[in-house]
């Protein structure tokens, strides 16, 4: 399927991100010697179950490489009118296109393999919208001075996914409530509200459970949505707090060094076989 790389965000004066953007694109911020949405589009790379990359909000200027093909967009101004443009794009190159992956450009640390395993799992089923979420336990080992804000249910705590697989029809229908659910992505309580407040009421007395959550939520918009529980951390660790950015940046730092540590290892090991 296509990917769609949300990229238009710029840190405005007075948020958390803007002294490390200098008013240019938050996905351009550097982390560990790249830009931010180079990891994600190296990740792409590496998947073998992407066909194209939707780059939306940066330009061809930004020198953004990819072994996909990049089709660049400019920022529609409104995350959902860039998943929109996205959609439309992908519906371009193939008629016949179905689903697409949404992936935001500020989860640097995802790899090639999660990108394979989500498209594998979400198309097992038929659903309209497939949304992962990533147990408290799971974050909190992985990266346990990350901060996410979490959703307390009876069963579980979970914070959002930023890579997500949707059916294209999606960028036609129910958009007003698309609207306000992405307007309140970051508050798990407001977005309950769009959806209901008995749900909203449930979900502040921890007395509903994923799983019922997800068939309540998707009947009351008239959709049919799948949780998507990640053993992963790396897909949910956005990157939206200067702790987070410094986090990131210290976490693929070691990796860079690890890799290139491997790299130069093999590459004695193949002169002295010669």
């Amino acid at each position: 399927m296509d990917a769609i790389v949300t990229a238009g965000g710029i840190p405005q004066p007075g948020e958390p991100l803007y002294s490390f953007s200098n008013g240019s694109s938050k996905a351009l911020i550097d982390v560990a010697g790249k830009p931010m949405v180079q990891w994600v589009l190296d990740a792409l790379s590496n998947s073998t179950k992407v066909d194209n990359v939707i780059l939306i909000g940066v330009s061809q200027k930004s020198g953004l490489t990819c072994a996909k093909p990049i089709h660049y967009i400019s920022n529609q101004g409104r995350m959902l009118a860039n998943i929109v443009a996205g959609v439309n794009k992908s519906i371009e190159l193939n008629k016949k296109s179905e689903y697409v992956l949404i992936v935001s450009s500020d989860i640097p640390a995802i790899k090639g393999e999660m990108v394979d395993w989500l498209v594998e799992t979400t198309m097992q089923t038929k659903d309209d919208l497939y949304y992962g979420v990533c147990p408290r336990e799971v974050m909190e080992a992985r990266y346990p001075e990350s901060h996410r804000t979490y959703t307390k249910l009876k069963d579980i705590q979970v914070c959002g996914a930023d890579m997500n697989v949707i059916h294209v029809s999606m960028a036609t229908t129910h958009l007003d409530t698309w609207e306000q659910l992405i307007g309140n992505r970051k508050s798990p309580l407001r977005s309950a509200a769009v959806i209901g407040f008995d749900i909203l009421f449930r979900m502040f007395i921890r007395q509903i459970a994923l799983q019922e959550l997800v068939e309540k939520a998707s009947a009351r918009i008239g959709i049919k949505g799948k949780a998507i529980l990640w053993s992963q951390a790396e897909p949910c660790m956005d990157v939206d707090k200067p702790h987070q950015l410094e986090i990131m940046r210290e976490d693929l730092t070691r990796q860079k060094k690890k890799t290139s540590a491997a790299e130069k290892r093999l590459k004695n090991k193949l002169v002295k076989g010669k």
